[in-house]
């Protein structure tokens, strides 16, 4: 009896054990399913965070394209008679926006066109280098020279001013707003003198050259008198050759007074009854009571990133050498 017994629990034991086996096997089988399902979403949730990631980076790369020109189409195509403009805008000088390079190169594709009516040349500059500005004086002369049936207008908007008013000399006409500030006809050289300060601190300038005028406007020698009025005739012998040239791109139009080449800017009302402009107009009026050609082309060289990058790299480094040689701020200006 005893011995039944001891078979009978056992067997009970053995049942019992089984019987909570099963679902400590479910639940950790349930707990394994949760845990992958956990980890397959949060794979599913980092691939779509990537592919988004990845999808506002192509769209920010393709918008930076566009805007820097990469991807741009032909800006010049049109259909039929048209008015080409090509936009003058900064400061003038040869690593600008605004350099003769560009200039031209625009003026010469809007004058090719065969569609072509009229040019408006549209300026918004202070002024610049007269180098860069008399190369693209000198080169609507040679393309009005060169196209006579077709005319060229500058159009001011809110600045004009010595070298700006240098090329807008050679237009057949000049408009501009009402507030334009047109004029500023002179030139003019900066720079700092530090003999002072140095001998204050103490400062030897040692400065060895070959040529007695070779430190000329050196900002820490003394300036002579001589050299002063070297550097004044220079500056004389622009401001006549601008004079010149604007006397003979206006003509009869001009009001001679003390004042017109002064270097004093004016309203452009103003410098409408100077002569200095012939009317009031924008690019829209002009294109469209002027030249009759409403629809617009725009032929203005837009300058691509990479380009935009090596002609500022190239101007940075051209800039550091001048800065050596302490002529930056020497050369003459029209502003």
């Amino acid at each position: 009896m005893s011995e039944q017994d001891t078979t009978s629990g056992n067997g009970s034991g053995t049942g019992t054990g089984k019987d909570s086996a099963a679902p400590a096997r479910w639940e950790r089988e349930m707990l394994e399913k949760l845990l992958l399902g956990s980890l397959q979403e949060r794979r599913r949730a980092r691939r779509w965070g990537i592919f988004f990631k990845l999808l506002a980076l192509a769209w920010l790369t393709a918008a930076l394209l566009v805007a820097g020109g990469w991807l741009s189409g032909d800006r010049h195509a049109a259909a039929g008679r048209h008015t080409a403009l090509v936009e003058l805008r900064g400061v003038i000088a040869a690593d600008s926006e605004a350099a003769a390079e560009d200039i031209v190169g625009s003026l010469r594709a809007a004058f090719d066109d065969s569609n072509t009516a009229g040019v408006v040349l549209r300026i918004n500059s202070p002024g610049g280098s007269p180098v860069q500005a008399g190369i693209i004086h000198d080169e609507i002369r040679r393309l009005r020279a060169k196209h006579p049936d077709t005319p060229l207008y500058a159009v001011i908007e809110e600045v004009c001013a010595s070298g700006g008013y240098y090329v807008a000399a050679a237009a057949d006409r000049i408009y501009v707003d009402k507030a334009s500030l047109v004029g500023s006809i002179g030139v003019l050289m900066e720079g700092f003198g530090f003999v002072g300060a140095i001998e204050k601190l103490g400062v030897e300038r040692r400065l060895l050259t070959a040529g007695d005028n070779k430190g000329f406007l050196d900002s820490f020698s003394p300036l002579s008198a001589e050299q002063r009025s070297h550097a004044q005739s220079m500056l004389d012998e622009i401001h006549r050759q601008f004079i010149d040239l604007v006397r003979a791109g206006r003509g009869e139009r001009l009001k001679e007074s003390p004042d017109l080449f002064s270097g004093l800017v004016w309203t452009g009302a103003r410098s409408v009854e100077l002569g200095l402009a012939d009317a009031l107009g924008s690019v829209d009026s002009v294109a469209r009571e002027v030249v009759k050609a409403e629809e617009i082309v725009d032929f203005s060289t837009r300058k691509n990133l990479a380009e935009r990058f090596a002609r500022r790299f190239g101007a940075s480094a051209a800039d550091a050498m001048v800065r050596v040689f302490e002529a930056a701020a020497q050369a003459p200006r029209l502003r």
